[in-house]
């Protein structure tokens, strides 16, 4: 894998593009009328020093060489100057010119990049303002190794205070790395050969993290509590893989399940983007059932070396934090899950004005050159200017006549700051004309126009079913992404709970279980939503966060939330049910099941939380500001299903619901297979034929093996 990262990795890409839309169809036959036309584009703003003009001698012909070097690009078609586009604020001080690629943005070479910056830094020494928007010059942002180091500190300071050992702390770290590596290697090696959006390895690297070192966790937490009470270390090996393993194997095959479930949304980069992810959580699965038990054997009895504090009481004792808890919150069931139910409410309510779109340069921090040239664009012409409409006019005969009876058209469109003369194609079957709205690229309003130009499209189709009318361009794409994504969801929503309820109703044989996980994940997936449009769309606390520019949330962020967030759900869910059923299993009471199991399991949860939150949150101080919702999303959904979810509202529900929790109708239970994750029939087993306690060292390759089929092969 690490051959083929090295050997055979590709580029990746910004391109958030859908084939099947409009626009995008659009964009295709742009290229082919008016070759060009649809590759990257770059806005150069240039400011006259205070009390003077573009126009007088020496700032003129600063920006005339700045122009000419640019149009010597290696890779530049064009360079329309402001004079000759119009492009110079009423005072004189403002124009900027349009630099026009061949290629796409992620095509362009670093030497024509350098290029062009050499020019600008020229422009810049000689006293004139200089910025630069539009994609074309817009650094490509690296994957962010580095701040996730900050999440992995995080976790692995988690590590050493939850197990209290550094050879105990440092096997979670070490076989999740492998894990990840090995991930991330085939993806990278595969952006060879498939077109691979640059956030693609950046989640397969943050969910293969955080799931490789949880799932580790949990085994090794499960061997270590064994370990305490007495147990065989070969036998422990085997039974907490046997048990804690088929826990593992399950709650990864809820978030492998949630995360392929993207193909459904049929959009290509989403399709990537979920695979790749999907097969790194396959792989930190695999992982984890087979190098951490092999390292657990290889260990013994030092797995508990180098330890930092005195042990901590025993997981399943009542003087855990967890067991004053749990017993609080099965106390007063009923106020505890109206409370929750309440708080969750309130986090709800800023869903209902929830905007989606492709934040853009907008959005860019504020000491970046495209930010700058951005808001330098709408303070002199307007916001519109830094999102203009392409529509694209296609008739065999008249296009003159008909290209501009449609631009008058569109002039007295509400919402209309300008309407270019169209452009005629060589075969003059074709005109372009350049629609610049009054509102910016992610208003709503921008989007209502969209909607009235494809109105009139129709319309004019429907008079002459030889015109074709398009409109195209960055803003109408991202409006159809947008549109297409929103309505996916229900689709995408529905089979992904559906195929995750059937896994559940396997592992606990429960139909009341499996209900609870999926309208507890409603619950925690809205007040998520609703918080981050709160402080990402109202900019509640975004300068306290360090967010620099509210907006419009990214909008594949929804059906990305709802597939991770789901499959990290079902982990804990798994992980604390699993251990009440066990108890449930071997004869305790549902109120006794509840409250052990949880005690139980309730640190290794809190500590996987924790984990997961700051490997997210690592994300979230990230330059480019789609990671940083995205962290910062995943991190808060985490936070909120974890704690107050699954291990309050959860068992809360579970005591009221009484032995009714566990109800199975009888037609299913014959149906259901019996995978017996809790491993009640293990005890038999051993009985029937009991593993040995040692084996020599130097079979420590046979050691997990041998306990492995005394504990798990029958």
């Amino acid at each position: 894998m690490i051959m083929l990262a090295v050997t055979a990795a590709g580029e990746t890409t910004d391109d958030f593009s859908i084939p099947s839309t409009e626009s995008f169809a659009a964009l295709d036959r742009l290229g082919e009328r008016f070759p060009g036309a649809e590759g990257a584009s770059a806005q150069v703003v240039f400011v006259a020093p205070e009390q003077q003009r573009l126009d007088q001698p020496r700032v003129a012909a600063v920006v005339t060489k700045t122009l000419d070097e640019l149009a010597n690009g290696s890779q530049v078609v064009s360079v329309i100057s402001p004079a000759e586009q119009g492009t110079v604020s009423r005072d004189g001080r403002t124009g900027y010119a349009t630099v026009q690629y061949a290629i796409a943005a992620d095509q362009i070479s670093d030497a024509s990049r350098t290029e062009a910056r050499r020019a600008i830094d020229a422009a810049r020494d000689a006293g004139l303002t200089v910025e630069v928007g539009g994609d074309a010059l817009v650094p490509i942002d690296e994957l962010g190794y580095v701040t996730e180091l900050i999440g992995l500190a995080i976790a692995a300071l988690v590590l050493v205070l939850t197990l209290g050992s550094l050879v105990a702390a440092g096997l979670p770290m070490l076989t999740a790395l492998v894990g990840v590596g090995i991930g991330l290697a085939g993806v990278l090696g595969l952006s060879a050969m498939v077109s691979m959006s640059s956030t693609a390895p950046v989640l397969a690297l943050m969910l293969g993290l955080a799931v490789g070192l949880d799932y580790a966790l949990f085994i090794l937490s499960r061997h270590r509590t064994q370990l305490a009470a007495g147990m065989p270390m070969i036998e422990s090996v085997a039974r907490a893989t046997a048990t804690a393993g088929s826990a593992v194997i399950f709650a990864g095959a809820t978030v492998v399940v949630a995360l392929a479930g993207l193909t459904l949304v049929n959009i290509p980069f989403l399709t990537v983007m979920g695979l790749a992810a999907a097969a790194t959580v396959a792989i930190a699965v695999l992982v984890a059932i087979t190098l951490v038990p092999a390292t657990l054997g290889m260990l013994g009895g030092r797995i508990d070396r180098g330890k930092v504090r005195r042990r901590m009481p025993a997981a399943g004792s009542g003087l855990t934090w967890g067991g004053m808890w749990v017993r609080a919150v099965v106390r007063r069931p009923l106020m505890v899950a109206a409370t929750c139910m309440l708080g969750l409410g309130v986090l709800t309510v800023p869903l209902a004005s929830l905007q989606l779109g492709l934040p853009g340069n907008d959005s860019a921090p504020t000491d970046t050159t495209q930010r700058q040239a951005y808001d330098l664009v709408a303070d002199s012409f307007g916001e519109g200017v830094n999102g203009p409409l392409v529509v694209l006019v296609e008739a065999p005969s008249a296009i003159g006549r008909t290209a501009k009876d449609l631009a008058a058209a569109i002039s007295e469109f509400d919402g209309v700051a300008a309407v270019s003369p169209p452009l005629l194609d060589e075969s003059r079957e074709a005109a372009l004309v350049q629609v610049v709205p009054a509102t910016g690229p992610s208003d709503e309003a921008t989007a209502t126009l969209v909607d009235d130009i494809r109105t009139l499209a129709r319309t004019a189709h429907s008079a002459d079913p030889g015109v074709d009318v398009a409109v195209t361009g960055t803003t109408a794409v991202n409006i159809d992404i947008t549109e297409k994504l929103a309505g996916s969801l229900p689709l995408f929503l529905s089979v992904v709970v559906g195929l995750a309820l059937i896994l559940l109703l396997v592992v606990f044989r429960s139909a009341v279980v499996p209900v609870q996980a999926a309208l507890g994940f409603l619950l925690s997936l809205a007040a998520t939503a609703g918080v981050v449009v709160a402080i990402f769309q109202w900019g509640w606390g975004a300068n306290l966060l360090g967010v620099d520019q509210v907006g419009p949330i990214i909008h594949f962020l929804p059906v990305l939330l709802i597939g991770i967030l789901f499959g990290l759900a079902m982990d804990y869910q798994v992980f604390l049910v699993s251990r009440m059923r066990e108890e449930h299993v071997h004869g305790a009471g549902t109120h006794t099941a509840i409250v052990n199991g949880f005690v139980h399991s309730a640190r290794v949860v809190t500590a996987a939380a924790l984990i997961m939150i700051a490997v997210f949150l690592g994300f979230f101080f990230a330059h480019d500001p789609v990671v940083k919702c995205m962290g910062f999303a995943l991190a808060l959904g985490v936070a909120i299903d974890a704690f107050v979810v699954r291990m309050t509202l959860l068992p809360a529900v579970m005591t009221l619901m009484g032995h009714r929790t566990w109800w199975l109708p009888t037609w299913l239970e014959r149906i259901v297979p019996d995978v017996d994750v809790e491993g009640a029939r293990l005890d038999q087993l051993a009985l029937d034929d009991p593993v040995p306690a040692e084996l020599p060292a130097t079979d420590a390759g046979d050691v997990v093996g041998t306990g492995l089929l005394n504990g798990v092969g029958r």
